[in-house]
């Protein structure tokens, strides 16, 4: 998954949350996101892009890290 913005990734199913951890080091949970958006972001080419279009403006989000 190598990705010039997004360092990993990781969803709770149960709590329907995207945690996304930026190369530059800031965290940010995505909340309401549905598993199968998660799945078309681990298959996306291009995870930055995904995240962009996909995410961000879509779910309410709550930053957990700083840069």
């Amino acid at each position: 998954m190598p990705s010039s913005v997004v360092a990993n990734m990781d969803y709770d199913e149960e709590k329907s949350t995207l945690r996304i951890t930026y190369t530059s080091g800031a965290a940010y949970n995505y909340i309401g996101v549905p598993a199968d958006v998660f799945d078309e972001m681990k298959a996306a080419t291009s995870k930055g892009t995904f995240l962009n279009y996909r995410i961000k403006g879509k779910y309410r989000y709550k930053r957990i890290r700083q840069a």
